[in-house]
């Protein structure tokens, strides 16, 4: 009789592959491309450096505000705002649409309200946010708040919607607790289409940061744009420009990745540490 035998079966190794390194390539030479448009057409078009300044002209206006320490301070008060009110919208958005989506009298009643505060632009409210609320901090983390508010508000109602209602009868036959229902059903269920918001919700937090600084503030990206514009140094904006670029593309990356570690338990090909085969 043949002795059984244990055979160990390693994980492969992940290589990178040719779509990943068409990727890397393509990045850097797409921006060099862009750069190289750019002069060309400041070259050509002969227009004055305060209408379209040439890339070299923006890259020595970003190494000086970058040394004497301006460029960082605005961006930090920028990344407050756009931080704290990120997490403030989430949380209300959270919550509400978890009420939401469990309590067809609260969703009746509070929708057309939710809908309708939609209709109305962050830029016309902004104003009235600055005046009842003053010009500081606060005012701009609302901003946040609110812009992100609605996004996050719709996919969490959705995701909690498509929770299948047969799992919900396994969980009640299993005799699982509300608690344990939430954990171990409704979260990870909704949670694609929850990131899904969030992404969203991550970029558009730094455009109300932005327009809440653009209405009155004395610090930030959006200060230092209104500040340049004034002085027609369009080589300063181009910089203020960018870092909320940077900004922007840095958060939502940040969420992406948290996605993908996150629900790396839906990707195909998982499996633990070692297999064992007998």
């Amino acid at each position: 009789m043949m002795n059984d035998r244990i055979f160990l079966i390693k994980p492969k190794q992940r290589s990178v592959s040719v779509p990943d390194l068409r990727r890397l390539i393509i990045i850097p030479l797409s921006v060099l491309a862009a750069l190289i448009i750019w002069e060309m057409a400041v070259q050509l078009s002969k227009l004055p450096a305060f209408i379209l300044p040439p890339p070299t002209l923006v890259w020595s206006r970003f190494v000086l505000v970058l040394n004497d320490g301006s460029l960082l301070r605005h961006l930090l008060v920028t990344l407050v705002e756009v931080l704290v009110g990120l997490a403030a919208g989430v949380t209300a958005a959270t919550i509400l649409g978890y009420l939401l989506a469990k309590s067809k009298m609260i969703e009746r009643i509070l929708s057309p309200y939710i809908v309708a505060s939609q209709s109305v632009p962050i830029v016309a409210i902004a104003p009235l946010l600055v005046i009842w609320f003053g010009a500081g901090l606060f005012s701009k983390m609302l901003i946040c708040a609110l812009i992100v508010f609605f996004p996050v508000l719709v996919n969490t109602v959705v995701g909690l919607k498509s929770v299948p209602e047969d799992l919900h009868d396994l969980m009640r036959s299993l005799q699982a607790t509300r608690l344990q229902t939430i954990l171990h059903l409704e979260i990870p269920s909704a949670m694609p289409v929850f990131m899904g918001g969030l992404r969203i919700g991550a970029t558009l937090s730094v455009i109300g940061a932005v327009v809440g600084e653009f209405v009155g503030s004395d610090r930030g990206l959006g200060f230092m744009i209104n500040r340049a514009r004034g002085q027609y140094d369009t080589a300063l904006v181009f910089v203020a420009v960018f870092s909320l670029v940077f900004l922007a593309i840095s958060l939502y990356t940040t969420v992406f990745l948290l996605e993908k570690r996150l629900l790396s338990w839906r990707e195909p090909g998982d499996y633990p540490e070692n297999k064992i085969i007998r």
